[in-house]
């Protein structure tokens, strides 16, 4: 187990890992609280700023203002959490889609490989700032496109006729 102490909050507090390697974070008054999820407020506009630790009950325990702030081993525990708990491929190609009304099976290459998902809803591509998307599948990953721009000629045609 490994104690980190942060102290850029109001509050100081250790987070570690248990033997069955849940976060751990015991607050200023040596309260335990087992199985601590960290959740970003703003996951994709700014994920470096507001961090919430969640406890178990779905209660905030801890705010962090700004993750950069943290010593690197307690960054580090917390960005291995974050990274399951954010896991959105980047689509880099879109090979071709089952019909162009919904539901339908897009097949594609993301950073991690190739991999086919069903588009349930139009809805379910959501435009962000700058260009980019985030298309959700029916089972609940997250898709990321940076810029549609730097999409092939072909895979911009096909996205185009869901937008």
């Amino acid at each position: 187990m490994t104690d980190i102490t942060i102290t850029n909050t109001p509050q100081a507090f250790e987070l570690d890992r248990d033997a069955f390697g849940r976060l751990v974070l015991t607050d200023a008054q040596g309260e335990r609280h087992v199985g601590v999820t960290p959740v970003r407020a703003f996951p994709l506009s700014a994920p470096g700023e507001g961090l919430s630790l969640v406890g178990s009950d779905g209660r905030e325990l801890v705010w962090i203002d700004r993750v950069e702030l943290l010593a690197a081993p307690a960054r580090a525990l917390l960005e291995q959490e974050l990274a399951v708990r954010d896991f959105a491929p980047t689509l880099l190609r879109l090979h071709g889609v089952s019909s162009f009304g919904v539901p339908s099976t897009w097949t594609i290459s993301t950073d991690r490989g190739d991999t086919t998902f069903v588009l349930k809803a139009e809805e379910d591509i959501r435009r962000l700032e700058g260009g980019a998307l985030l298309i959700a599948s029916a089972h609940g990953v997250q898709f990321r496109i940076p810029d549609v721009k730097t999409l092939d000629r072909a895979s911009r045609k096909l996205l185009e006729r869901f937008l």
